[in-house]
């Protein structure tokens, strides 16, 4: 997929699932079960990846793994949008967008947690410092897992450079996330794609006209499992008008999400969670994370097996069981 093609798509709207970290028990790469993960995402009809993310792990750069895994999804993944994660401060930040460059990656989706008392003027020469390398997704992450507070000034003057392609928004915050979509607004940006990171209310945001916009897709964690549903689910919020089944299912959605994520534990367990969906499924050996500390919370299990139960039209066990060992395979 060439830059003209990558662009198309994203403005057309896809389902880009942030790809976790396969790990064995001594919290090594275990690259048979990487490449599976990303091959699961192709053939449930993702139309990108995103890669070096949060839910891949943000330690991955400290364990030397963040070329190494973004290198397997890259051949994995060529018919689809590569998005790679981008973070810390700017000397880093460049150079990750190089690397992401060489891997044939089509942009960064740059996070800017790394700068939590960085003045305005000094976020946008970052910005702009990471946009001379390769195209930018902005990326309003929420405080709880490692983001900042973002005022509508900042949004409004990173609309204005050139080579941002989209914003994903993931504030889980009604007010922060109308402030960006009117700094896009406001910034005359029809070019620049909204792609919902709220994973508290993914339906509602697909569904809702906000002055005109629309989120045309999503970039999301909690698209990392059953993904083969959140495709169907996806294609249907672009088919059909809001109803109330398509805004009872979205409540269903956020219900899991909130076991996933383990919401009620302030996000402490939110990537333990979402592997041991897969885990469930057999994609994944274990729950493990680079972190030792970073595990269920307690109850959050019980948690997960009540969404199973309460929702099965939104699991994808049986299309994963039909196809897992054809994926696992070398």
């Amino acid at each position: 997929m060439d830059s003209s093609d990558f662009r198309a798509q994203l403005q057309r709207g896809v389902v880009i699932p942030a790809h976790p970290l396969a790990l064995d028990a001594q919290r090594r790469l275990d690259e048979r079960r990487q490449r599976a993960l990303t091959r699961y995402y192709l053939a449930a009809g993702v139309g990108g990846i995103a890669v070096g993310v949060h839910t891949t792990q943000f330690a991955i750069r400290d364990a030397g793994l963040f070329e190494p895994v973004l290198a397997l999804a890259a051949e994995e993944a060529r018919s689809v949008v590569r998005i790679g994660g981008i973070c810390g401060a700017t000397k880093q930040a460049v150079a990750e967008a190089e690397t992401l460059r060489r891997l044939g990656y089509h942009a960064g989706l740059l996070s800017l947690g790394a700068l939590r008392e960085a003045e305005e003027d000094k976020l946008i020469a970052h910005c702009r410092a990471v946009a001379s390398v390769i195209p930018v997704i902005g990326f309003y992450l929420q405080p709880a897992v490692g983001g900042r507070v973002l005022p509508y000034s900042f949004w409004r003057r990173f609309a204005e450079i050139d080579a941002v392609v989209a914003i994903k928004i993931a504030a889980f915050n009604r007010y922060q996330t109308l402030d960006v979509v009117r700094a896009v607004i406001d910034a005359g940006r029809d070019d620049i794609a909204l792609y919902t990171g709220n994973d508290d209310n993914i339906v509602g945001d697909l569904l809702t006209p906000f002055w005109g916009r629309r989120f045309v897709g999503g970039l999301l964690g909690h698209w990392s499992v059953w993904t083969r549903r959140a495709v169907d689910l996806f294609d249907r919020c672009h088919r059909e008008p809001a109803s109330p089944e398509l805004l009872r299912l979205g409540v269903e959605v956020t219900d899991c999400n909130a076991a996933f994520f383990d919401a009620a534990n302030g996000f402490r367990g939110c990537i333990a969670g979402l592997h041991e969906v897969l885990r469930r499924q057999g994609l994944l050996e274990g729950t493990w994370c680079l972190d030792p500390a970073e595990t269920l919370s307690p109850g959050q299990r019980e948690e997960i097996d009540r969404v199973h139960r309460a929702y099965p039209h939104l699991n994808d066990d049986e299309f994963v069981a039909s196809h897992r060992d054809e994926w696992l395979r070398g």
